[in-house]
């Protein structure tokens, strides 16, 4: 494919036109090497924005051990993203990941979510249930798992 990086990209993966930058739709918030953060679509909260790796990895249960500092950097990453919009309360914010089957884009994305007291699905995104894990507990898990082993 012409233009093609040396990263993961999957053709039929909306999230990795946005994270090469081939939707001109899209605005992006901020992006680096690694990185693209953009507002969701269909926000749940005044702050609601993804963050995804530019690098196609499917959703968190791809994720090892290996993937800790990953996790880690992409909480960073969306806590800078907040305070640039102007959000000081960090104590106020939800950060975490939909599980599969409750994933609607199949390419890593984490939600940021500010203020977490004014989220509107709650349902949706109740921290530490089968559909929304944080990125704190999604960290503590990968340590359970193996480099070796894809859950």
């Amino acid at each position: 494919m012409e233009g093609k990086t040396s990263r993961e990209y999957d053709e039929s993966c909306i999230f990795c036109h946005f994270a090469h930058n081939r939707d001109e739709e899209t605005t992006i918030l901020k992006q680096d090497e690694e990185f693209v953060c953009f507002r969701d679509i269909d926000p749940v909260a005044p702050h609601h924005y993804l963050v995804i790796p530019r690098d196609h990895i499917v959703s968190c249960k791809s994720l090892n051990r290996t993937h800790i500092d990953l996790v880690k950097r992409m909480a960073k990453f969306g806590k800078e993203v907040l305070q640039y919009q102007g959000v000081t309360d960090m104590e106020n914010v939800r950060l975490g990941f939909h599980q599969p089957p409750f994933i609607s884009v199949e390419h890593l994305h984490l939600h940021v979510l500010a203020p977490a007291s004014q989220i509107s699905m709650q349902y949706k995104f109740t921290p530490e249930t089968d559909r929304f894990i944080t990125e704190r507990s999604l960290r503590e898990r990968l340590k359970k798992v193996s480099p070796l082993t894809f859950a």
